[in-house]
């Protein structure tokens, strides 16, 4: 399986300005590359997964492998680091033998973490109803072919 963490280096910025440019910034060509990496980064399937497991507390790297279900010990080590780098997790190395490594959520991964509970909840809440509308379009596919 193909998992791409996401691109790190910034995106270039157009070569000409639109004299006319909307006055909602979140609609400028800029402001869509900046939403776009950090949706990239924050939205894909092994982040959510790490902060949804760290939101119930710290832990270390072989207790988040265990309790990811498929992820590779150098996918877990990529998506923890990206995220560190972000802001999202802290990571603390305790000067044992061996070292010992824990991994947090920040205040700004805290904030994410409730977002996804909550995108979480909406799903399941809505489930049924997603479910049925799929149920409806495969019906009309079906009788189309």
């Amino acid at each position: 399986m193909d998992v791409r963490v996401s691109e790190t280096a910034p995106l270039p910025k157009p070569a000409t300005v639109q004299a006319a440019a909307p006055t909602d910034d979140t609609h400028s060509s800029d402001a869509c590359a900046v939403i776009r990496s950090i949706l990239a980064r924050t939205t894909d399937k092994w982040s959510i997964l790490i902060v949804k497991s760290l939101g119930r507390g710290p832990h270390r790297f072989s207790e988040l492998r265990r309790a990811i279900d498929g992820i590779s010990q150098r996918m877990l080590t990529l998506t923890l680091r990206n995220l560190e780098r972000d802001g999202l997790v802290l990571r603390t190395v305790t000067p044992t033998t061996p070292p010992r490594v824990d991994y947090e959520l920040t205040t700004l991964g805290e904030s994410l973490w409730t977002l996804t509970e909550a995108f979480g909840q909406w799903a399941l809440s809505n489930r049924p109803e997603i479910e049925a509308a799929r149920t409806r379009f495969d019906a009309r596919l079906d009788a189309n072919t």
